[in-house]
């Protein structure tokens, strides 16, 4: 017998509902019965989300996080609140910062049960980065003014449509010899449907997961030159990578119209793994997946000949060694998931 969420037909208001991480959110909550009110700039964005609502499940609402009347409107009737607003442009300290205050204030003055703020791992008051200055400051005026608020701290989040592996997928496809910034960095690369299930249990049970940081990081370190390197294998693609050092990185990240900002460098130089300091997924009861689970498949429309690539890169390897081809097509071998010894596909 199926017991039913907390969530069941309750409303949630979803601050930022239409980015990236919010299709994730979305999708588990309403999987859970919830009803949403997904509060954003654009909410057109989310639009896709409909078919998979039921009638009047599924509500959008036009907002600008910096005002306060928008913020109070969105609010209005909402028995649970999440924030996954977030940016590396504009003014970040009231956008990261003062913006998640006031609606932390207003939902707990509003009678609120719940409310989940989705920060990142490193917030530093102290940093040379706005971005987490933004972080840090918006932690605090959320705890100051709903102290019973859930923090959930991710590190670099990873999807199938997201813009980190595709970004690295693109160059990799194109390039022969590529640069690799922070090359030793490490990264504990979390999955974004873990990322919202770990929201919608934190909601589910406040009094279990309320006033805690949980920072959420993948199962495994990865360093910048390995992800790159694994994103080579799984398109079946031999590249040269140079590790670049600190100054050329940081030259780099100052210029304009770059894909890194100087925030973003300044960011990946000590790495986003968890700290130890704080709960982590174990106490939601949730198991992160590896990204060896998913790279295969997602670099498949990377590789030369799409689904037929790797195989045919592999039979040529095996032509060297003496050996048979591996036929491709209808009943070929699969590629086993890096990280995976269990063959499981996604």
């Amino acid at each position: 017998m199926t017991t039913q969420s907390p969530l069941s037909d309750r409303l949630v208001t979803v601050f930022g509902g239409s980015g990236y991480i919010g299709n994730y959110v979305a999708q588990s909550l309403l999987g859970r019965g919830a009803r949403l009110r997904i509060a954003s700039r654009n909410p057109e964005r989310s639009h896709s989300l409909k078919p998979l609502a039921n009638l009047g499940q599924l509500q959008f609402a036009r907002c600008d996080v910096q005002n306060a009347d928008s913020v109070a409107a969105a609010l209005y009737g909402a028995d649970y609140v999440v924030n996954l607003v977030g940016s590396f442009s504009g003014d970040l300290e009231k956008l990261m910062g003062e913006a998640p205050g006031h609606m932390a204030r207003l939902a707990k003055g509003n009678g609120a049960s719940g409310f989940v703020h989705v920060s990142a791992i490193g917030p530093d008051a102290s940093s040379s980065a706005a971005y987490a200055r933004g972080k840090a400051r918006g932690e605090a005026t959320v705890r100051e003014a709903f102290p019973n608020a859930t923090i959930l701290r991710p590190s670099i989040v990873f999807g199938k449509d997201d813009n980190f592996l595709n970004l690295f997928g693109q160059m990799i496809e194109i390039a022969p010899v590529l640069p690799v910034f922070g090359p030793e960095a490490k990264l504990q690369l979390v999955y974004a449907d873990d990322v919202a299930e770990a929201v919608a249990i934190a909601l589910e049970d406040p009094a279990a997961h309320g006033g805690h940081i949980y920072e959420l990081g993948g199962p495994e370190q990865l360093s910048m030159m390995a992800i790159n390197q694994r994103i080579a294998v799984a398109q079946g693609r031999k590249r040269r990578f140079i590790a670049m050092p600190d100054r050329l990185s940081a030259l780099f990240a100052a210029l304009p119209l770059t894909p890194m900002s100087k925030d973003q460098w300044t960011l990946l130089k000590p790495g986003s793994t968890v700290s130890g300091e704080h709960r982590t997924f174990a106490e939601l009861g949730i198991e992160p997946k590896p990204l060896g689970l998913f790279l295969n498949k997602w670099m498949t429309r990377f590789r030369r000949f799409g689904r037929f690539g790797l195989s045919a890169h592999r039979n040529k390897e095996r032509e060297a060694r003496g050996l048979p081809p591996v036929p491709t097509g209808a009943g070929a071998e699969q590629p086993t998931p890096l990280g995976s010894s269990s063959g499981e596909r996604a």
